[in-house]
């Protein structure tokens, strides 16, 4: 079984044609995010690996916590639980602009892929620890995935 990553072309057009299917009326399934903030809020985690947001440190338990999950994760390819807390720089309890958030999304995808072309990413993340490329795009695929499914695209 192939495990889908945003490194791959396919699967980031995959991602970037089921942003594109999202609307103002699109109806969540969970969590408390409206979709324009969901939008908003993938764009922060984003930033991230993209070096435009600086996470705070955490407490070392927290941090092994985060790299059990990742091994979890990619051993057993299976998706975010719904409502898992984040951090405080990545919450989104304000309001969007649906379309200036959907176009600033796809503009730090494009951003997100030339990173990952010219090797720019980061070697460590704060809570997931030791990040090689591959861990970046699985990471980020199953997490835009998990809010697009929120969603229903």
């Amino acid at each position: 079984m192939v495990k889908k990553t945003l490194h791959n072309r396919d699967f980031f057009n995959e991602i970037k044609t089921r942003i594109s299917k999202l609307s103002t009326d699109s109806e969540k399934k969970w969590g408390r995010m409206n979709v324009s903030q969901m939008l908003c809020h993938c764009d922060l985690v984003l930033q991230v690996p993209l070096r435009n947001i600086e996470l705070p440190n955490i407490h070392y338990l927290f941090r092994i916590i985060g790299i059990f999950t990742k091994r979890e994760m990619q051993i057993f390819d299976n998706g975010i639980p719904y409502n898992m807390p984040t951090f405080q720089k990545l919450i989104v309890n304000f309001e969007c602009n649906f379309d200036e958030a959907k176009d600033n999304l796809l503009k730090t995808l494009d951003f997100y892929w030339e990173a990952f072309e010219n090797k720019r990413l980061p070697k460590e993340h704060i809570l997931f620890g030791s990040m090689k490329e591959k861990d970046w795009g699985f990471l980020e695929y199953k997490h835009l995935d998990h809010h697009l499914k929120q969603f229903n695209v």
